[in-house]
């Protein structure tokens, strides 16, 4: 049993009709009053509590807390599943995210954030060693984990084989790698991040049709994963557009 506390991460959660509830309600502040009103038009049950009764159960709530039965991950489709929908679908551009080690709640919120803005498909993970705080991937993500479609795998190595299988190209993210802006990003492409310390994996690496770099002109080593994921994610979209 889980908490979302933050407006736009309850906002989002409640609009976009996956389970939640009962909304619990300490002080009606003027947003916390439009929160109580979308949960009451979403047919979301909402529970009076005392102040202390809340701050004990979610300590970072600002007077309302939405309940959630999910861990955070999103993990709500197989790739198997996707890959059999993007069939059906015949959709020649789709664009996917796969996650290497990223662990840090804050650094994942932040991707699921840029995937929602830059019309990501899905975002693919390994399953139990990924970011799983969910109320810290909700606030980060600005909510975006109630949108974006997430899968989790055991082995990310045959989930990369199956999507080339699917005709995607897959593009591994690093600093030393081709200018991202000299390639081509059309058709149906994934881009593979892996952790600021250790970045992708060799097996993960070896199996990259390409290495795509962001050119610097900074003193340190690298951008944050997350602020790496937006430059990626938006070259695909200039080039697209």
């Amino acid at each position: 049993m889980m908490y979302l506390t933050g407006f736009h991460s309850i906002e989002e959660r409640i609009k976009s009709g996956r389970p939640c509830g009962p909304l619990l309600m300490a002080k009606a502040g003027p947003r916390a009053k439009e929160i109580v009103k979308l949960a009451i038009d979403k047919k979301i049950r909402v529970d009076r509590v005392g102040t202390f009764d809340l701050d004990g159960i979610a300590p970072d709530n600002r007077g309302v807390a939405l309940q959630v039965e999910d861990e955070g991950s999103g993990a709500d489709i197989s790739l198997e599943d996707f890959l059999t929908n993007l069939e059906a679908s015949e959709n020649k551009n789709a664009l996917v995210l796969i996650l290497d080690e990223i662990t840090d709640p804050h650094n994942y919120g932040a991707i699921l954030r840029c995937c929602d803005q830059f019309g990501v498909d899905l975002v693919i993970s390994r399953n139990r060693r990924s970011a799983k705080h969910a109320a810290i991937i909700s606030q980060t993500s600005a909510g975006a984990v109630s949108w974006v479609a997430q899968a989790e795998t055991p082995n990310l190595v045959r989930a990369m084989e199956d999507l080339k299988e699917a005709g995607f190209w897959i593009y591994g993210a690093d600093m030393d790698g081709e200018p991202i802006y000299d390639i081509d990003l059309s058709g149906r492409t994934a881009f593979v991040l892996g952790s600021e310390g250790a970045g992708i994996s060799r097996l993960l690496y070896e199996r990259c049709d390409k290495i795509a770099g962001i050119p610097s002109a900074g003193r340190i080593d690298s951008l944050n994963v997350s602020v790496a994921a937006g430059v990626l994610l938006y070259e695909v979209q200039r080039q697209r557009h």
